[in-house]
C-alpha cells in the first residue's frame, strides 16, 4: 500500500500567512509601477543669450520657470551638458547650388564633425523632388561619400525636403534631435506647404536650424519663411552673404547644440493628445553688473501622449 506523504500543519499554515501578508506588497507594487509609467516625463533643450547674442552659462535652476497652457510646471531635472542629438542634413540641391556645392559640403560635414562623437546624421537632399541620401550613421566617411556624389539638379523643393526629414526622425534614437537646413532660395515646386512642413515639424520634435544663402531677388518672402520654421520649432535662422559665413554660422550651431540647458518636468495636463504650450520664464542672475534682457530658443510646444 502506498503510504501518504506526511504535512506537517505547523509548517503550512505559517507559509500560507507570509504569502497572505506579501500579496498586498506585491500589489502595492503593481500599482506604483503602473502609476510612473502614467507620467510624463517632459524634456526642453534651451539656448539662452544676452541682448548681444553672447551665450549665457552661468544660469541655475532657481533662474527658470516653466509653464504649460498657462500652468506652471515644476523644474525636476536641469542640466547643462553635452548629450547626443540624432541630426537630419537637408541640403540643397537645385541648380543654383553649384558654384558653392563643394564648400557648402565641407561646411555641412565640418558641422557634423563637430559634434557629439555618438550623434547620429542622416542626410536628405531636394532639387525637383526630396530624396533620402543617407540614412542615420555615425559613419563620417560615409557621409562625405553621400555629399560627394549628389550631382545639383534642377529647382527647389524645401518643404518636401522638411516634410521627409520630419518623417525620418521617427525612427530617431536619441530625444535631443535637430534638422540643418541649408538653402540659397525660395520654395518653387514643393507639393507640400509650409503649413504641412512646420506642422510635421512640430510633431517630430526636432528643432530646425536655417542658413539662407538667400540673393536679393529671393526677397523678404523667403527670409520670413525660413525665419518661420526656424522660430517655430526652437531653432533659429541665420543669414549669412557668403559660403565662409555660411560655416561660421553652422559652427555657431554646433556650439550651441553641445552647450544647451536641458529642463525636464513631469506634465499635469491630459493626456488626450492635444497641442500643448511652452512658455518659459528666466530671470537674469544676481551676479549681473548691469540689468540685461535675456532671449531664450526653445520649441513653444508639443503634442501630448493621448
Amino acid at each position: 500500500m502506498q503510504q501518504r506523504p506526511f504535512i506537517n500543519a505547523k509548517l503550512v499554515i505559517p507559509v500560507l500567512a507570509l504569502s497572505l501578508m506579501n500579496a498586498p506588497i506585491r500589489a502595492q507594487q503593481e500599482t506604483n509601477f503602473k502609476l510612473n509609467v502614467d507620467v510624463d516625463l517632459t524634456e526642453l533643450y534651451v539656448t539662452v543669450t544676452d541682448d548681444q547674442d553672447r551665450p549665457m552659462g552661468n544660469l541655475g535652476k532657481e533662474d527658470f520657470r516653466i509653464f504649460e497652457d498657462r500652468t506652471e510646471q515644476k523644474v525636476s531635472i536641469f542640466k547643462r551638458e553635452d548629450v547626443p542629438v540624432s541630426l537630419g542634413l537637408v541640403i540643397d540641391n537645385s541648380r543654383s547650388i553649384e558654384p558653392r556645392k563643394r564648400r557648402l559640403d565641407a561646411a555641412a560635414l565640418s558641422f557634423v564633425q563637430r559634434g557629439n562623437p555618438d550623434d547620429e546624421t542622416f542626410i536628405v537632399h531636394f532639387d525637383d523632388r526630396a530624396k533620402l541620401t543617407h540614412d542615420f550613421t555615425d559613419n563620417i566617411p560615409d557621409l562625405e561619400r553621400a555629399l560627394a556624389r549628389v550631382t545639383p539638379f534642377g529647382q527647389t523643393a524645401i518643404y518636401d525636403a522638411l516634410f521627409l526629414a520630419a518623417e525620418r526622425m521617427a525612427k530617431a534614437k536619441h530625444t535631443k534631435k535637430v534638422i540643418l537646413l541649408i538653402t540659397d532660395g525660395i520654395d518653387n515646386i514643393s507639393h507640400h506647404t509650409v503649413e504641412e512642413a512646420v506642422e510635421a515639424a512640430k510633431r517630430s520634435g526636432a528643432a530646425i536650424y536655417t542658413v539662407g544663402l538667400l540673393s536679393a531677388t529671393e526677397g523678404l518672402k523667403a527670409e520670413q519663411t525660413l525665419l518661420r520654421i526656424a522660430e517655430t520649432s526652437g531653432g533659429r535662422a541665420f543669414f549669412p552673404e557668403n559660403v565662409e559665413q555660411a560655416r561660421v554660422s553652422m559652427e555657431r550651431v554646433a556650439r550651441t547644440l553641445r552647450e544647451q540647458y536641458l529642463l525636464g518636468y513631469f506634465s499635469s495636463s491630459p493626456r488626450n493628445g492635444a497641442w500643448r504650450s511652452i512658455r518659459l520664464e528666466i530671470k537674469p542672475p544676481l551676479t549681473s553688473p548691469m540689468p540685461i534682457r535675456l532671449i531664450a530658443s526653445y520649441r513653444r510646444g508639443y503634442y501630448g501622449p493621448k
